[in-house]
Order: C-alpha cells, then structure tokens, then sequence
C-alpha cells in the first residue's frame, strides 16, 4: 500500500520520506510545489515512486485515481510563513486544501496525519489542547485552528479512519535549509557563527534578560518519530502537541550551537559567560517592531501525547543541537 507525504520536499516532510526509508518504505508518492526548485534537494538521498505537484494531485485523488491504493496520507504540506498575510491564499492552502484531504481520507477509511501548529495557542501562556486556551494572532494560526476545530466536530460524530494533528512547536534540524528567514534559531546561529565568529541574540525585554526569553525547541528527529508512532497506532485520533515539553532560552541554542561548532574545530567549549566576555555572543536591542506581538516563552504540555502512548524522551536543546551541527558539517 502507498503512503502519501505532502510537503514531501519540504522541511519536515523530507525527514518524514527518510525515516520511511529507513524502514524499508520505498513506496511513495511525494507531494509538493517546487516553484521554489531549491527544496527537490531534500529528497535526493531519499526513494520515492512517484512526484506530483500538489494541484495535480489533489485533482488525480478527488477523481478516483488512487481509490483502493492509499494506506495513509502523512500531510506536512502548508504556507508556514507566518508573516504571510494574505488571507485567501492562506485559507485556501492550509484550510481548504486540509479539509479536501480530510474528506477523502475519511470516505476511503484511510489514516490521516496532519500539521498543525503551536500558533494557534497565539499569546497565550498555558499550551494545552483545549479550546480556552487558543487564540491566533494572525491568519497562519488561524487557518491552523479552524481546521482543528473541524477535527473536534468529525471526532464527536464519529471517525472511519484515523486522524492526528500535531501542533509543532519550534522545530529545527535537518533538511530546512530552503526556509531562508523562517529556519529556525539553530540554523541562523550556526550560519552567523560561520560567517562572522559571532553570534547575535534579541537583548532583553518585558522582564526577560539578554537572550532569556524561552521556547520550546523540538528536534525534527522527535518529530519524525511521533508521527511513525501514531502510524503504527491508527486506532489513535486527536489533536497532540509535538514539542520536547521543555522551555529553553535563547542563550542555550546560541551556546549549544557555537560549541559544537568549536569542537569541530578542536576548540574547548566555552560557557555563556565566557562567550558574552570574548565577544562571540553579542545582543541587539529588542525591535521595536515586534513589542507586543511575539511569544517571549512557550513550553508545550505534551501530557496528552505521553497518555497516548508515546514515551520515548525528547532530545534537549544540547542534545539535538550537537547532531544538527555535526549534520551541518557534512554540508
């Protein structure tokens, strides 16, 4: 039976595809849009049957042209720029396209995985699934939510297939490279440290130190393998955080990322205060432009995902870090 990745050549849906491989599962048919050609570098090292540009695939699906083939559809596919305002492109994509995709899965009795995400939670501070706690700031988040909402309804009606959401929090590693400004912090603090022998962080703000405000950083590597669990359990449905369920500040990816950078070059590890005293990290005054619209702490409750099932443990921001640069190197 064929697996269906969409986003197949983009960040998450690449490792998706590779991981497959690794278990053998050659047959699939990779879903995207390469206007941006650079991404189909993401899926060279990776088997796949078949490409199909995501209009054309959808319209094949829609006619019956994989009625009775399809195992499941692992949909990693959606404008995940946030700062994308415009809001029918963003519905019809994220929405509308998902709800295609839902409709099919459900009437074929075939799994459906899909990417939600931590922006549906907007400025809130308590990241548990349950609808008092969510509320988007702008039409990404949105297009998020409203899907989820739709799971909710289908899920009290009643489900013939598997379906998952997971609300990815900051995800970095491998394969993101083609995301330009929307890469995550490890791979821009990898990049600055290459280029300069420095790194640059946000200064304080709204209470938090230089560098001190805190995310939730999760590795794609953790990432790839919530989603084969949940392939391997279809009997599991709902909407889950994907994050490590740990809050990291700043300073950590900057510190994790130089020194694994200095072991490469056989330098020692230096802490954050000796990197601040030789002037390899370095802070910038807070943007203007962004007080008042950007998340200073987020930390996934993934309570849900553990009762679920899944307890393997979640890399830390050093722990993930290291692998990512020592994947960089190769680069």
């Amino acid at each position: 039976m064929t697996i269906v990745v969409t986003g197949a050549a983009g960040f998450i849906g690449s490792n998706i595809v590779k991981a497959l491989n690794g278990r053998g599962i050659t047959d699939i048919i990779a879903v995207d849009n390469l206007s941006s050609g650079d991404k189909f570098r993401n899926l060279v090292d990776c088997e796949i049957s078949h490409y199909l540009d995501k209009h054309e695939f959808l319209d094949l699906l829609l006619d019956g042209e994989y009625d009775g083939e399809l195992m499941a559809i692992v949909h990693e596919g959606a404008c995940s720029d946030t700062m994308n305002h415009d809001g029918k492109y963003m519905m019809d994509n994220n929405y509308q396209y998902t709800l295609a995709l839902l409709d099919y899965c459900q009437s074929e009795e075939i799994q459906f995985l899909y990417a939600s995400s931590a922006a549906v939670y907007g400025g809130g501070s308590t990241f548990k699934e349950e609808r008092e706690f969510e509320g988007p700031l702008n039409v990404y988040g949105y297009s998020k939510f409203l899907f989820d909402q739709v799971l909710r309804q289908r899920m009290k009606e009643g489900l013939t297939a598997q379906v998952a959401g997971f609300r990815y929090f900051n995800v970095y590693g491998p394969r993101e490279q083609h995301k330009g400004r929307m890469a995550s912090v490890a791979f821009h603090n990898f990049n600055q440290y290459r280029e300069t022998g420095k790194v640059k962080l946000f200064g304080g703000w709204d209470g938090w130190g230089d560098g001190c405000q805190s995310r939730d950083f999760v590795s794609v590597e953790d990432v790839v393998k919530v989603n084969l669990f949940f392939l391997d359990n279809p009997e599991l449905s709902g909407i889950f955080n994907l994050g490590s369920g740990r809050a990291q500040p700043f300073n950590d990816v900057a510190v994790a990322t130089v020194n694994a950078c200095r072991r490469h070059e056989g330098k020692p590890a230096l802490s954050h205060a000796e990197l601040v005293e030789q002037g390899i990290l370095e802070y910038t005054p807070f943007p203007d432009a962004l007080k008042g619209k950007y998340q200073s702490f987020t930390q996934a409750d993934i309570g849900k995902l553990r009762d679920a099932g899944y307890d393997e443990p979640m890399l830390s921001v050093e722990q993930g870090v290291d692998r990512y640069v020592d994947w960089l190197m190769t680069r």
